[in-house]
């Protein structure tokens, strides 16, 4: 197993924003100095789901459930509880729907 890089949170917007504009993974990577494709994927996708925060937390580390990040402000902390609220929603809809085939059979 390698050894882990820390890449500064500049580094990785840079190379979300490039991403953003379309420039090749392999030239991102070569410009940035990025070791691993899959590390550009993990950024891009915490980008897009709103997750930016999440660049700035250390190697290895993950947030502790429960005390999960700062909010910027109390908007995003009753977005980022709405769509909790929404996906367990679809948890339970999705629960209620096998029991009722499971009653069926």
């Amino acid at each position: 197993m390698g050894t882990r890089v820390s890449y500064p949170v500049e580094v990785k917007m840079k190379a979300i924003e490039m991403r953003l504009a379309k420039v090749p993974v392999k030239e991102v990577m070569e410009k940035l100095n990025i070791r691993n494709k899959t590390q550009l994927k993990r950024w891009m996708h915490w980008y897009r789901n709103g997750e930016i925060h999440r660049l700035k937390q250390p190697v290895g580390k993950q947030y502790a459930f429960g005390k999960g990040p700062e909010y910027e402000n109390e908007t995003a902390r009753l977005q980022a509880e709405n769509r909790d609220l929404k996906q367990q929603i679809e948890v339970l809809k999705k629960y209620a729907e096998l029991e009722r085939e499971w009653r069926q059979k």
